[in-house]
C-alpha cells in the first residue's frame, strides 16, 4: 500500500510509492544496501512505476518524485552473488532496467529526482531519466562501471551526453570519476545542489509546485523537447508544433483560467485539463 492520503500503492523489496495529494514520491527504502537493486528489487521496481503511470494517465499524480534513503538514492545494481558466467547482461537490461527508465523519462508530467547519497550505475540512469535533478551537495554521482569491465547502461549515455556533452561524458566513462553533488552542479549534470540532507523536502516542493501548475501544457511542452532532442526538428517544424500545441492548449480550462486569472489580478487555479 502507499502512505499518505492514497492507497493501494505497490510496495515490495524496499520499493515504495508515498502519495501525497497530486504528487507521488518514487522511493528506493533499501539502506542496508546503499539502495543497490538485486534482481527481486529490479522485479518489484516495474509495477511500482506502472502504478505510478497508471496514476498519471488517470489525473490523479500531476508530478512525481524519484528518491533513495536520506543516505543513498541507489549505488546501482547489487552484484553480490551474480554469477557473469550464467547469466545474460543485456537481457537483465532489457528485461529489468530498460523498461522502468523508458517508463520514467515517458511520464506526461513533471518529474524531479532527490539524490542523497550514491547514485551510480542503475542509480545514475533512474535519477537522470527525471526531468529535473536536485542533489545535496555531499551526494556522489557517476560510472564506476570501467572497474569491472562493464559499459555504462540504464540510458546514461544519452542522459550524460544531453547533459553535459560528449568529451566529459567519455572522461566519466574512462575514469571512473565520482562528482559530487556540488562538482556535478558546476557540470550542468544535475540542476539543483542543495544542503545535505534537504534534497527530498526541496525536490517534493518543487513537484507540489509543478502539480498545481497548468500540467496539461507542462506536458506539451515536455513532448516538444523530447521531439527537438530525438528528431533535431528545424526551427519550422518547431514553430508548426508549438502553434498546434498551443491551438489545443487555447481549448482546455487551464489556458482559459490563466487568462482570467491574469485579468482579475488573482492566482491561478489549474487543473490540468
Amino acid at each position: 500500500m502507499s502512505r499518505g492520503d492514497d492507497a493501494g500503492a505497490t510496495v515490495s523489496e524496499g520499493i515504495d510509492l508515498v502519495v501525497d495529494g497530486a504528487v507521488a514520491t518514487l522511493v528506493l527504502d533499501r539502506p542496508r544496501r546503499r539502495g543497490a537493486l538485486d534482481e527481486p528489487a529490479l522485479r518489484a521496481l516495474r509495477p511500482v512505476v506502472d502504478d505510478l503511470t497508471s496514476r498519471v494517465r488517470a489525473g490523479d499524480v500531476r508530478a512525481a518524485v524519484v528518491t533513495g534513503t536520506p543516505t543513498a538514492f541507489c549505488a546501482g545494481r547489487d552484484i553480490v552473488g551474480v554469477d557473469p558466467a550464467e547469466e545474460d547482461a543485456g537481457d537483465v537490461l532489457e528485461q529489468l532496467v530498460n523498461p522502468v527508465v523508458a517508463a520514467l523519462a515517458a511520464l506526461p508530467v513533471p518529474t524531479v529526482a532527490a539524490v542523497e547519497g550514491p547514485a551510480l550505475g542503475i542509480g545514475l540512469g533512474l535519477a537522470l531519466a527525471c526531468d529535473l535533478v536536485v542533489a545535496s551537495e555531499g551526494a556522489v554521482l557517476g560510472s564506476p562501471f570501467g572497474r569491472i569491465g562493464a559499459v555504462l547502461d540504464s540510458g546514461a549515455h544519452r542522459f550524460l551526453v544531453d547533459r553535459v556533452g560528449a568529451a566529459r561524458t567519455l572522461d566519466l566513462v574512462y575514469t571512473g570519476r565520482m562528482l559530487t553533488g556540488a562538482d556535478a552542479h558546476a557540470w550542468g549534470l544535475v540542476d539543483r545542489a542543495v544542503a545535505t540532507g534537504t534534497a527530498r523536502a526541496e525536490a517534493e516542493a518543487l513537484a507540489a509546485g509543478f502539480a498545481d501548475g497548468p500540467t496539461a501544457a507542462f506536458a506539451a511542452s515536455k513532448a516538444l523537447v523530447a521531439r527537438i532532442r530525438d528528431e533535431d526538428l528545424s526551427l519550422a517544424a518547431v514553430l508548426d508544433a508549438e502553434a498546434r500545441a498551443q491551438r489545443e492548449a487555447g481549448r482546455g480550462p487551464d489556458y482559459q483560467e490563466g487568462f482570467a486569472a491574469f485579468a482579475q489580478k488573482r492566482p491561478p487555479t489549474f487543473t490540468g485539463r
